[in-house]
């Protein structure tokens, strides 16, 4: 238990340099625009000299970029992201009230990959080289390879426009409309994940089908379906705790799209919202809110490969060349 706990700390403490160096990054590339902030708050109204005066002390606009970026970063670690320029209200209770759209949608689409391709690729493993195999195959090849507003945008043109099985835009009242309406944006956005993750499942089963123990099994008569779903699909799946945490912190970014898209009004769309105004607090605490989610995800997957795989405790393989094996992995046929 002590090396997990040193282990986590270690890694904690290594995320806070990434941190700082993501937070000036983003401070400053905001701000390359060549945007009026005063016109943002105002929303381009005419004001007087005294009231712009006023709006650039409030907003501490009348400070150097360094000081506006510790006063920021300071505020940001105490919970304090500012007041939105377009908005007049804290960023933070922005990020609180769009978040809960944006969170659901993930999960929906992390459920949807997980009970998708897991299937997928087993049927794809047993019926290798066969023509429900390619089938499979090029379809996951297409779901890899095409981005995810192009496939929100063909699901709509087909389910939406075509068919009229789902709804066009926005989010439902209850928890079950606003499962429907979710239903095919989350779709969409789980696409991807479900191609590499069912790639590498097939992957991965082809190759606990040809270990020792699973001959060995074969030739006692033990059914082909136990060996398959019990003792094989038990191996396969240790890879996924990787590929899950890289692509559900990859889905967060892809909302941002599908939001759009669906207009569902998560933070993916105040994200926007806030780039097409100019509102440097919106925009530079969202992508560092996104930016800190997707790390965390990804510390998580780290310390659970830490807890179940033993060669990264005595030190024999690290957790990013075994996570980038197994990526490479589900690449290749």
């Amino acid at each position: 238990m002590n090396f997990v706990v040193r282990y986590i700390l270690k890694r904690l403490l290594f995320l806070i340099p990434i941190l700082l160096v993501v937070s000036v990054l983003i401070f400053f590339l905001v701000r390359l625009t060549p945007a009026d902030p005063i016109s943002s708050i105002t929303s381009g109204r005419r004001i007087s000299d005294e009231t712009r005066a006023s709006l650039t002390v409030q907003y501490h606009l009348d400070k150097s970029l360094p000081q506006q970026y510790l006063i920021w970063i300071s505020g940001a670690v105490k919970g304090n992201l500012g007041d939105s320029f377009r908005h007049r209200q804290p960023v933070a209770s922005l990020l609180a009230a769009r978040l809960p759209t944006t969170l659901q949608l993930v999960l929906m689409s992390a459920v949807f990959a997980v009970l998708l391709a897991i299937p997928a690729g087993i049927v794809s493993a047993v019926k290798r080289d066969t023509i429900i195999d390619r089938v499979i195959s090029i379809f996951m090849i297409f779901c890899v390879s095409s981005p995810v507003f192009l496939n929100a945008i063909l699901l709509m043109l087909i389910f939406v426009l075509k068919l009229r099985w789902f709804p066009a835009f926005g989010t439902g009242r209850s928890f079950i409309e606003n499962f429907y309406y979710l239903l095919l944006p989350a779709f969409a956005l789980s696409l991807n994940m479900v191609a590499l993750m069912g790639r590498i499942v097939r992957d991965r089963m082809i190759g606990e089908f040809k270990s020792n123990y699973a001959l060995a099994l074969t030739a006692k008569g033990t059914p082909p379906r136990r060996i398959t779903m019990v003792h094989c699909l038990k191996n396969a799946l240790i890879p996924l705790i990787t590929v899950a945490g890289v692509q559900i912190g990859s889905m967060v970014i892809g909302a941002v799209l599908v939001e759009n898209i669906f207009a569902l009004g998560g933070i993916g769309a105040l994200l926007i919202e806030g780039i097409q105004a100019s509102d440097y607090p919106v925009v530079q605490s969202i992508m560092l809110f996104l930016v800190t989610l997707f790390l965390l995800l990804n510390l998580l997957v780290d310390i659970i490969y830490f807890i179940i795989d033993p060669r990264i405790r005595s030190g024999s393989g690290g957790d990013s060349a075994s996570r980038g094996s197994i990526l490479e992995g589900g690449l290749h046929d």
